[in-house]
């Protein structure tokens, strides 16, 4: 079939997107080939990423059978080692393949687990890694009063620009931070890099606040990079468990 990154004027020649997927997820393994009204979940992650017309596309995977499906339906995939402990690693081995020379220096890291992620989404994201003033760019949105208090929701401690929908990350963490505040912010797992940013990331050891809390995002901050986030409407659903992923498939069978 057709290279879906062909034929398509990028509105920036430094940025890529790419989606890690790995098969061997500890609570649902296997995840990203999970059938969801009749595709593989990586490939509703995909599609959603080539709609946006934003960049090349490009999965980055340890499986054969995620490279073998993207390949046949259009997408470009690259084959990566399977003892990465992060997403963050796994892309990085991959543009390191995929562009060795360095053409791009803006990366959109996509979760291969959001099956409901939206191209707005993903532009907002492209965007404010646009406007250079972080090293890291991510997403939050308002959380609900049942998602404060869950753990597997990541909270992101937040101070506002004058535009109030874009601000700096202090920290993150699976507690309801900070104490006693009106609103919390649920941080979604897209990440935008700068190359530099990330080649410095993967470089540097799992940090004490980062083992801590189990969010590696917090490496960055405690390295002194400036981590901006701009807020989005409503947070995507993200599989991790079966409980997830029969959610997922009601909604859209429901659609």
């Amino acid at each position: 079939m057709t290279d879906a990154n062909l034929s398509i004027s990028y509105p920036d020649d430094d940025m890529i997107i790419l989606i890690p997927a790995r098969m061997a997820a500890s609570r649902l393994p296997n995840k990203p080939m999970a059938d969801i009204a009749g595709k593989p979940l990586i490939e509703h992650v995909w599609s959603a990423a080539i709609k946006s017309k934003l960049a090349p596309v490009h999965v980055a995977t340890d499986h054969q059978a995620i490279f073998d499906h993207i390949t046949a339906i259009g997408g470009n995939a690259v084959m990566t080692k399977p003892s990465h402990p992060s997403g963050s690693d796994r892309i990085y081995e991959a543009i390191s393949k995929i562009d060795p020379d360095g053409k791009y220096q803006k990366l959109i890291n996509l979760q291969g687990d959001l099956p409901t992620i939206t191209t707005s989404a993903i532009e907002k994201l492209a965007q404010l890694l646009n406007q250079q003033r972080c090293e890291l760019a991510t997403l939050v949105s308002r959380a609900n009063d049942d998602e404060i208090t869950k753990p597997q929701v990541v909270k992101a401690v937040m101070s506002w620009h004058e535009d109030d929908i874009t601000g700096r990350a202090h920290y993150f963490s699976r507690e309801a931070v900070p104490h006693n505040a009106t609103e919390y912010w649920h941080h979604i797992g897209l990440y935008g890099w700068q190359r530099s940013a990330l080649e410095k990331f993967v470089s540097l050891p799992p940090s004490p606040l980062e083992q801590t809390e189990k969010l590696e995002q917090l490496r960055a901050i405690e390295a002194g990079m400036i981590v901006e986030a701009a807020q989005i409407d409503e947070a995507p659903g993200g599989v991790d468990t079966m409980e997830d992923l029969n959610a997922i498939r009601a909604l859209f069978d429901n659609a």
